[in-house]
């Protein structure tokens, strides 16, 4: 679809609906929606450079593994985006093309055995290696045997199939529903009895994640403009130059209509040391973008501790998860302590400096103000940019308004008088909802077409003026004593 920004001096070629947000004017989307983000992992198994949709931790173990060692950081990011709120987070597992599916090849019962039934991993991983086969008669019915699946000491799955026919082996294997773990393949017939074996694990499975570098992560880029999400996140990493692509293509993105917010941190060493304010605030001037979110330190879960970067997962699901008539700031979080705790100086120092922070209060850790990197302003903008909450109402008008004129009004309706009513009685509509729940003030917004801007005869310019709500995140008081 297209869509994106517009101005008057460069009008877009392709049919689209463009928004220009401006100061003084600004519109919202549906509320209360929990949000999708999408993360690039390192894993020991799943789909290779494919989309695995993760909505639960029962799902990470499914479709991944829970395994953290050797650099996998599936369990860990998919885990916080989860716990931060998000209702779906897609995963697209990274690999540096060496990953290779574990397999194991049996033997049959002749006076000199033959290869004769081979099972491979489903998916490339080195979680294949973990699997072990044990082949024994059916102690039910001795005219049948079975293979036996195990995961370390787990018993996954027990395939029963007739004695003396490999086939049968093979389809007890490759047509059961439930197994999602193996396949199987005929290498000969034998004597059509495979030979019994006890615990034998299969091998050469590869994770193909030592030799994943930032060009595989910049690849991956592509693959996520063909989805819709709300944020972003990587996955613990805190490479400068990385986070430089990925802030640039987010810029790019965004003007292209695709409303999407990225959140990223540092190094758990520059999260402890001496000037963790000073490295955090000089990462969101090197980001300076309203849709750049950077995470300023680093915090303890379970006696773990997590680098800022790592907590990027964990803020991207706070943000996409959170309705639009609701903020970051002050929200809770179920972490125990923060890895180095802020002044109250650095902590002013933060939020001027475009830092999101996480702080312990004395009784809890929670998001001290819901800002984004954005520094200096650009023509157009004022402080309300800085705000999470203003960028995410920004970006959801943007996508919902653009998929209601795509799907109802462009190239459907004639651009006449009362053409144009229809579409401006629709947008006020939408605009009435959104006062209802509490995004927009519920007076004084309004929607007409823009007369200043000279239009073609396919062309519509609708002038939006509408003030956003906020919520109270500063109490000043006065007590008079008598």
């Amino acid at each position: 679809m297209a869509g994106g920004t517009w101005n008057q001096t460069d009008l877009p070629v392709l049919p689209g609906f463009y928004m220009a947000f401006r100061s003084a004017a600004a519109a919202a989307v549906q509320t209360g929606e929990r949000g999708i983000v999408i993360l690039p992992v390192k894993a020991h198994w799943g789909p290779v450079k494919a989309f695995a949709e993760i909505t639960s931790e029962a799902d990470i173990a499914k479709v991944y593994s829970t395994d953290e060692s050797g650099g996998a950081t599936a369990a860990a990011a998919l885990r916080l985006a989860l716990m931060g709120g998000a209702s779906k987070v897609l995963a697209y597992r990274l690999s540096d093309g060496t990953d290779a599916k574990a397999s194991k090849v049996l033997k049959d019962t002749a006076g000199t055995p033959v290869d004769v039934l081979k099972l491979e991993a489903k998916l490339s991983g080195a979680r294949g290696n973990n699997f072990k086969v044990t082949v024994q008669a059916n102690p039910a019915d001795a005219g049948k045997r079975d293979i036996k699946l195990y995961e370390g000491t787990t018993l996954l799955r027990t395939f029963t199939f007739a004695d003396g026919s490999v086939q049968a082996a093979v389809d007890a294997v490759n047509q059961d529903a439930a197994n999602i773990w193996v396949t199987a393949s005929k290498v000969a017939a034998g004597s059509g009895s495979l030979a019994p074996v006890s615990g034998v694990a299969l091998t050469g499975g590869a994770s193909g994640i030592a030799g994943i570098v930032n060009a595989d992560y910049v690849d991956a880029l592509s693959a996520f403009e063909t989805q819709s999400f709300n944020t972003i996140a990587l996955d613990g990493v805190s490479d400068a130059q990385l986070h430089a692509s990925l802030v640039a293509w987010v810029a790019r993105i965004r003007g292209e209509g695709h409303g999407v917010i990225a959140v990223l941190g540092g190094s758990l060493s520059d999260d402890k040391a001496a000037d963790a304010v000073g490295k955090a605030a000089q990462r969101s001037a090197s980001f300076n973008h309203e849709g750049v979110v950077n995470v300023g330190t680093g915090a303890v879960l379970g006696g773990t501790e997590y680098s800022s970067a790592q907590l990027a997962a964990y803020v991207a699901g706070l943000i996409a998860g959170q309705p639009l008539n609701a903020s970051t700031t002050y929200a809770s979080t179920p972490f125990q302590d923060v890895v180095r705790r802020w002044t109250r100086s650095e902590q002013e120092q933060a939020v001027r400096g475009g830092v999101f922070l996480l702080v312990h209060d004395g009784r809890m850790v929670k998001a001290l103000r819901g800002v984004n990197s954005l520094v200096s302003l650009s023509a157009g903008q004022n402080a309300a940019w800085k705000k999470i909450r203003t960028i995410r109402v920004l970006d959801s008008v943007n996508g919902d308004l653009q998929r209601t004129a795509e799907d109802q009004y462009i190239g459907k309706v004639n651009n006449t008088e009362e053409g144009r009513l229809a579409l401006i009685g629709a947008c006020k509509q939408y605009m009435a909802g959104l006062a209802q729940a509490g995004v927009i003030e519920a007076t004084g917004y309004d929607v007409a077409v823009d007369a200043s801007v000279p239009a073609a005869a396919d062309q519509v310019f609708l002038k939006w003026e509408a003030r956003l709500t906020d919520v109270v995140e500063q109490i000043f008081g006065t007590f008079i004593v008598q």
